[in-house]
């Protein structure tokens, strides 16, 4: 049996309106170094999304997010941060800024299998 491996992860958030400091969690970022793991899963909700007044389209809004996955997944065609070493492009995704999309405080764990854990976290902290 694999022993467990240590893990971080972030909470994906949209945050519409930074200055009023009201976010939704929209996905989950997680990096495993042992298991030379970083990925990512995010989901919209349309109906809640609407609640929330975007400031920009949604399909802007899934472009970047879609460049968050690039990121991740060492895609070069996503610019020169994709072509860091997984652990930096890890660091400078969960980096604090306030823009629309906004991550959680990084976060420890263990775990067996990167993926499992990343689905169970997204079933947890965002559906």
């Amino acid at each position: 049996m694999p022993g467990k491996e240590l893990f971080e992860y972030a909470v994906i958030r949209l945050v519409p309106r930074v200055e009023r400091e009201e976010f939704m969690n929209i996905g989950v970022v997680l990096y495993c170094r042992g298991q030379r793991s970083l990925v990512m899963r995010y989901a919209l909700d349309g109906p809640r999304l609407q609640a929330f007044r975007l400031p920009i389209p949604m399909e802007e809004l899934e472009a970047y997010l879609r460049a968050f996955e690039q990121v991740c997944s060492g895609n070069r065609t996503a610019g020169p941060i994709a072509a860091l070493p997984m652990a930096e492009r890890f660091r400078w995704l969960t980096a604090k800024r306030s823009t629309v999309i906004q991550t959680s405080a990084v976060h420890p764990g263990l775990c067996v299998s990167a993926e499992a854990t990343l689905g169970r976290l997204f079933q947890e902290l965002v559906m």
